[in-house]
């Protein structure tokens, strides 16, 4: 018997053969297009509906086109599995509808379709009939570049933000997407961020909950435009190069009645079982991820963004929540898995079918794990028995620091450690550092509100924090106002502090953010090594007592950038740090810059000092202002160069020597104030005082 035949054949492969593969697949748990089937399509004789509800006795299609009718167009059972259909013929764009299903104790329940494309607004509860689109792409490019990019060591610079409150109109009504790309775009472009990511635009009932509590994961709300208008919003942001990610919620369900829960009357999304169907602390339903039919339903959803909509990444949120069968559950209220450990198998194997299906039908899509545990291997490839994902968020990072920069600096010697230690795990993992909408809500005060100080120090705190975690191992998240730095904390009810730009200080740090971010995004050491120690280097991560760190990034060719951080309340002059090659180091930005609202203390170009010191063969002497990030840039030594072409070469030997005469006038002016420096400060020896200046030249 082949294949198809033996589907055909198998109880649940539906009634007709074309029927047969996607209905097969759906119930096995391997149908990641349930999308194509599931929910309302155009077909031959109208619009055919299809559902699954497992245990109903009866279902019925009901709607503004009948009256409300509950029982006016009853479905047909096509499998033994439980699915549904109807076809209903003269219906409109737009046309509401529910699915009704009568329970096995006969309730009528009245369900919003689990796989519409659109929905009503809230806070109607309706799925719409929407034909989606043959929407033309102009996005080509953008697709082909991401395709063949290798995102772990590309820069990484992600503005999150919240669709509703980010901006509002000028009579306070919200932006849709068609206004909101007109706006967002150009922002994100002067600012120079590499990807927005969204907080979730699936389908939600209740404002409060930002988009995490889902009952439409098919179809992006209704609150900011139709499916089309999503789909020229993204287009728009890639056109414009700017990636899309979106924060995507497979973790739970609301108890909302037209929702997933109790679908048929009876457990049908999650598990039976309350100890594992049940998170007590968020009022919310956890999905069954041992069911076939759900594994088909999360990982079409997933599929559904990369597919219709070029969505680039998924965030899954609360992956944590997933992984543990014990999350926010006291003990004798939780069920332990078939070994009697606290995994939840059936999630993990979720996650990585997830991830693998994602990573092969969408090449360039990537995933990121919200996970805050230790749990081995998120990034890891599912083939070496890793979950998959592409990164994670470095929640110890985001936690540590926070409590670091919170510390009056007289203290933070005595919490050192929270500043150095994610350095021992950096490299487990490709981590995204966070500094995400969680930190900045429910009395947890905004970033700025955060620093210690009066008002010009708490800026200065917060720009040295900032600089810091550009050039920290692992890629870059900033909620939305924070790159302003507005002391309110985020409330989805009021847009972010856009009228704080008329004053200086908090002007100053938006072109400070505007400054880094450029600098980020063009300097390949922050990122290029970014997940390995290839990449990094500590130079001296021990000066508790004066809250100075220093290390060092790298890029493919050997380029170099020295960060030093001083977060004390001290400037600190003729501070020496050791660095592993002589010669000019150039510092090009620094958060004491003027300009960002700083005193205006900078270095410029500073040379080497023949004096070993942390480990290195020579140093540099700096002044460090109080709470200042400053970053030193050593250009990789030359290598040798392969013959040139004759056409040419007189113009760029040239410009060579335009080069070399230039840097040699710096480094004799250089010499000669080293030379003064010596002469004053030498020591009583028989050495004379010429020998030392003259290796300090070889060392320029």
């Amino acid at each position: 018997m082949s294949e198809l035949n033996s589907i055909q054949s198998h109880p649940d492969a539906g009634n007709r053969p074309d029927d047969s593969m996607a209905v097969y697949l759906f119930h096995q748990g391997s149908n990641y297009k349930c999308y194509e089937y599931f929910g309302c399509h155009k077909a031959e004789g109208g619009h055919v509906f299809r559902t699954w509800a497992p245990n109903a006795r009866a279902v019925y299609i009901t709607g503004e086109f009948c009256g409300w009718d509950p029982r006016r167009w009853p479905m047909e059972k096509i499998s033994d599995g439980g699915i549904w259909e109807v076809t209903i013929p003269g219906l409109n764009q737009y046309d509401l509808y529910k699915i009704v299903v009568e329970s096995p104790d006969g309730e009528l329940l009245y369900h919003a379709d689990p796989y519409a494309s659109h929905n009503e607004t809230r806070p109607g509860t309706a799925s719409k009939v929407y034909d989606l689109p043959d929407y033309q792409w102009g996005d080509a490019a953008w697709m082909e570049e991401r395709r063949k990019a290798d995102i772990v060591n590309r820069p990484m610079n992600i503005y999150e933000m919240h669709a509703g409150s980010w901006k509002k109109g000028e009579n306070g009504e919200t932006l849709d997407y068609e206004r909101l790309a007109d706006e967002l775009i150009p922002y994100i472009q002067e600012m120079g961020y590499t990807h927005i990511e969204l907080m979730p635009l699936s389908e939600y009932p209740f404002d409060g909950s930002w988009g995490y509590q889902v009952t439409g994961y098919f179809a992006p709300t209704s609150r900011y435009g139709t499916p089309e208008m999503m789909m020229r919003f993204i287009d728009r942001c890639h056109q414009a190069g700017i990636g899309v990610l979106m924060d995507w919620v497979p973790a739970h369900f609301p108890r909302d009645a037209h929702g997933l829960r109790r679908f048929d009357g009876t457990p049908c999304y999650e598990y039976a079982d309350p100890r594992k169907g049940e998170h007590p602390d968020w009022g919310t339903m956890i999905f069954d991820y041992g069911r076939g039919e759900v594994i088909s339903f999360l990982i079409s959803s997933a599929a559904n963004w990369a597919d219709r909509y070029h969505i680039d990444g998924l965030r899954v949120d609360a992956v944590a929540s997933m992984l543990y069968l014990d999350y926010g559950k006291k003990d004798g209220n939780w069920m332990p898995n078939i070994y009697g450990g606290n995994w939840n198998l059936e999630a993990i194997e979720l996650l990585k079918r997830f991830n693998n299906y994602l990573h092969s039908a969408f090449p360039g899509v990537v995933t990121i794990a919200e996970e805050s545990t230790a749990f081995p291997k998120v990034t890891h490839p599912v083939d070496e028995d890793g979950l998959g994902f592409d990164f994670k968020w470095n929640m110890g990072w985001m936690n540590d620091t926070i409590r670091y920069m919170q510390t009056d600096p007289f203290f933070r010697k005595g919490v050192h450690n929270n500043l150095t230690f994610s350095l021992t795990y950096a490299f487990s993992e490709n981590y995204i550092l966070p500094l995400s909408h969680d930190e900045v809500v429910h009395g947890k005060a905004s970033l700025i509100g955060k620093m210690p100080g009066e008002y010009e120090v708490k800026f200065a705190n917060l720009r040295a924090y900032i600089a810091y975690m550009y050039a920290h191992p692992g890629k870059k998240l900033v909620f939305m106002g924070s790159e302003m730095a507005q002391f309110d904390e985020w409330s989805e009810e009021k847009t972010i502090g856009w009228d704080l730009l008329k004053f200086d200080m908090h002007r100053k740090f938006w072109e400070f953010s505007k400054a880094l971010c450029r600098f980020y995004r063009e300097t390949s050491p922050f990122w290029e090594e970014d997940g390995s120690w290839d990449g990094f280097d500590w130079l001296s991560c021990d000066n508790a007592e004066q809250n100075i760190i220093s290390f060092l990034r790298r890029d493919h060719a050997g380029n170099e950038l020295i960060v030093v951080c001083n977060f004390s309340s001290v400037t600190r002059e003729k501070y020496r740090i050791g660095v592993p090659r002589r010669g000019r180091y150039d510092e090009l930005f620094s958060t004491d810059n003027a300009d960002f609202g700083g005193s205006g203390t900078l270095n410029g170009q500073v040379y080497t000092k023949q004096a070993p010191m942390h480990g290195r063969p020579c140093c540099v002497e700096l002044t460090l202002p109080a709470f200042s990030t400053i970053f030193l840039y050593k250009k990789a030594s030359p290598k040798p160069r392969p013959t040139v072409e004759k056409k040419g070469a007189a113009h760029k030997a040239s410009d060579t020597r335009r080069v070399k005469s230039g840097e040699a006038a710096a480094k004799k002016t250089a010499e000669a104030k080293t030379a003064s420096k010596a002469k004053k400060a030498a020591p009583k020896a028989k050495t004379p005082a010429k020998k030392p200046r003259k290796k300090a030249k070889a060392d320029e």
